[in-house]
């Protein structure tokens, strides 16, 4: 649809409005879609033409649309999918639209830049500076930067590089700021695939070739090769012409994955995730729009590019929780990608080794196809699972390792194989108490004990980031050294490791101990290579990573899911416990798992154990449905936060008393009751429960309910439809 000049438009915009606002089409007239700048007030403000304009007010104070922004216009079907996520998550469609631009410098015209990229030898004099800059360039490959970039990650001045590029040690070169992708070649040879894998790359690929909507859950027990199938339906996709995204859970984590890609397909695809850089980030969002990106490997946020044909998604490691958008818009990537691909017509591939009951129960049903793969590739075979029973091992208070996993770990040292030691903790110790008087230090700002950090010198909230120094008097009783590290975290199981085995080479692994990501997966890839060995690590070292020396991983409290009343505290243990187990054995060399745990009897520990999944799966399914929980009835949390305890408590009572519309379509309410951690950030937090039978249409009652409350002053609500914590 074209709007020709002076004909009224619809602009949605990305500021906090709840409707588009109507202007007048510029000099040249704009089509439904287009990116435009239009003037908000006193400030200029990137939009959308949503469609044509209400025309309720006087024409003439209406005013023009800026101008039209060099980008290619949103889809019909991307307008369509934010609609349809805005009304599913209950959303401000303007929220939804600030998802697609998040890229800088869009309104700019195409130009060129200046780029800097390592050049020939070295420089005459070293200074700490110029190795600064070398370092960084070494470390992102063949990657160039714009010399603000360079200097901001170096850590230098831009005097420094320049002095670099006269001595032609840094070359700096005039280039086009959006350059198409490498082409990628689907036709190159795969790694030979087993029959299994075979079959279902066959199934996958005729199904991406189809250009008609699908699920699939791939299920395939952990080194299975579900990477190479899947790796066959993108090659589906870029043959028939069309994209593809892979979404990963640790995307900043995945060189090995990148690495895979690219002997695939004799290219590297683009990657977008929150370690891209602002160049790189501008040119995947057009690259991508044009067509000129054939392959995105992404965070959940790469959902929200502007793919000009999408044939295909796969969400790996279906089941991980950080698929799911905790704050600002909350929504589940995984519920978002099937929502896209069926608008689209593309094909989605749901992969896992231990997937979520959603995916297994929609499997079930007959809504996703289901391929299964049951056994590892090549030589490798599952590990030997087992438990230590830690009432039987008589270990002192301040030590995590029993003396059964020690010997184990030895023989593993002795033969030169690997060993990990893993314990879903970061941290030195998650609780600092006074021995003095009992007191916890607590964040000032939440309701949360602080967690010490020894390697930084300081104790951390893991809810608000808020650290501050060590103490050395107790902030109660002003009792001196009398502070105390209570339980264990990985810090502290590195410091025991290290104790246990002085002469061994240990690594240890915890998203908030290194300065980048970069130098994170750095570190994999080196105890890949069996730079390490032992490994210590938290549940980062469960996702996807190929550790071949690997022979032995040893869980330290096999516990720690199981307590507590979260609906999926028994599943996610089970998938955590799987996941981890499955890093073992995966080369020739079979593999153990070993669970440490004060009980072994648990039914939980005993299906890990059993390696029985379909049997835990029907269990848990039969347990959600005989209470009506998802995925056999529908949940929507509302959390109300603000400075005042009181006003907020008075809020969520309000809401409570007023639930007729909830109560007419069959819905209960539960609470206002104060969310496990009651405060963060400052404010108070109040949660109410919604309730309902799978079949209702929650949303639109939903809606109606919560207008019913003004929000007053600092007084915030958020709704969280199929909440996936409860926090």
């Amino acid at each position: 649809m074209f709007f020709d000049e002076g004909t009224l438009v619809a602009v949605l915009t990305t500021q906090p409005l709840d409707r588009a606002l109507d202007y007048k089409a510029p000099e040249g007239g704009c089509q439904l879609g287009a990116f435009v700048e239009v003037p908000l007030g006193p400030r200029k403000v990137i939009g959308v033409v949503w469609g044509a304009g209400k025309g309720d007010f006087d024409y003439n104070k209406v005013r023009s649309v800026m101008r039209v922004l060099d980008a290619a216009p949103m889809r019909a079907e991307m307008m369509s999918f934010l609609e349809k996520s805005a009304a599913y998550t209950l959303t401000a469609l303007s929220s939804m639209l600030r998802l697609t631009t998040r890229a800088p410098g869009l309104g700019d015209p195409p130009s060129m830049q200046r780029i800097y990229r390592r050049g020939e030898g070295e420089p005459d004099r070293v200074t700490a500076a110029r190795t600064k800059v070398l370092e960084t360039l070494s470390e992102y490959g063949d990657l160039s930067f714009t010399l603000k970039e360079l200097a901001e990650l170096a850590g230098v001045t831009s005097s420094v590089i320049k002095g670099l590029v006269k001595q032609g040690v840094v070359h700096e070169e005039e280039s086009p700021r959006d350059l198409p992708f490498q082409r990628l070649d689907p036709d190159l040879p795969s790694k030979e695939l087993t029959e299994d894998q075979a079959n279902a790359s066959e199934i996958l690929a005729a199904a991406v070739s189809s250009g008609d909507y699908g699920t699939t859950l791939l299920r395939g027990v952990t080194g299975s090769g579900k990477t190479e199938v899947y790796l066959e339906a993108v090659a589906a996709a870029l043959r028939a012409g069309r994209q593809a995204l892979v979404l990963l859970p640790e995307i900043a984590l995945t060189s090995e994955f990148l690495t895979r890609v690219e002997a695939r397909f004799g290219a590297k695809p683009a990657e977008w995730h929150s370690g891209a850089t602002m160049t790189e980030r501008r040119r995947i969002w057009r690259m991508v729009g044009q067509g000129q990106a054939q392959l995105v490997i992404g965070a959940r946020s790469a959902l929200f590019l502007p793919y000009q044909n999408l044939g295909l998604v796969v969400v790996d490691e279906e089941h991980d929780t950080s698929y799911k958008q905790e704050e600002g818009v909350l929504y589940n990537a995984r519920d978002m990608a099937v929502l896209r691909a069926s608008i689209c017509g593309a094909h989605v591939v749901l992969a896992s080794a231990t997937p979520s009951l959603e995916s297994w129960a929609n499997a079930q049903a007959g809504k996703y196809t289901k391929l299964e793969l049951t056994s590892r590739f090549g030589p490798a075979v599952m590990p030997t699972m087992g438990t230590i029973d830690m009432r039987a091992e008589g270990l002192p208070s301040d030590r995590w390792v029993s003396p059964k996993l020690k010997a184990e770990v030895d023989l593993r040292l002795e033969r030169g194989e690997q060993a990990m030691l893993f314990i879903n903790r970061r941290g030195y110790a998650p609780v600092t108490l006074c021995r003095a008087c009992g007191h916890q230090i607590a964040c000032d700002h939440c309701d949360a004990r602080m967690v010490e950090h020894r390697f930084l010198k300081r104790l951390v909230c893991h809810q608000c980031g808020e650290s501050k120094e060590m103490p050395t008097v107790c902030p109660s009783c002003e009792a001196e050294d009398k502070l105390a590290p209570v339980g264990p975290g990985v810090e502290r199981l590195g410091e025991e490791a290290t104790a246990l085995w002085p002469d061994a080479r240990i690594a240890t692994l915890s998203s908030d101990m290194y300065g980048s990501a970069r130098a994170l997966k750095a570190e994999i890839a080196g105890i890949a290579q069996g730079t390490a060995d032992i490994i210590i690590g938290t549940q980062l070292v469960a996702k996807g990573h190929n550790f071949p020396k690997l022979t032995l991983v040893g869980v330290i409290d096999a516990d720690l899911g199981l307590m507590g009343s979260d609906l999926r505290a028994a599943e996610r243990t089970f998938q955590l416990m799987r996941q981890v187990a499955g890093r073992a054995g995966r080369a020739e060399a079979p593999g153990t798992a070993l669970l440490q745990t004060y009980q072994p009897d648990h039914p939980v520990i005993r299906s890990i154990l059993a390696g029985d999944e379909e049997g835990f799966w029907k269990a848990e399914a039969g347990e959600r449905k005989q209470a009506g929980m998802p995925p056999y009835g529908r949940l929507a949390g509302i959390i109300l936060s603000g400075p005042d305890m009181a006003a907020v408590f008075d809020a969520g009572n309000q809401l409570a008393r007023n639930d007729r519309v909830l109560r007419d379509v069959g819905a209960q309410v539960y609470g206002p009751a104060p969310a496990p951690i009651a405060r963060v950030r400052g404010r108070h937090r109040v949660r109410l429960l919604v309730k309902a039978d799978k079949g209702v249409a929650l949303q639109r009652a939903l809606s109606i309910w919560v207008s019913q409350i003004r929000l007053k002053g600092d007084l915030r609500l958020a709704v969280d439809i199929d909440p996936q914590s409860f926090y």
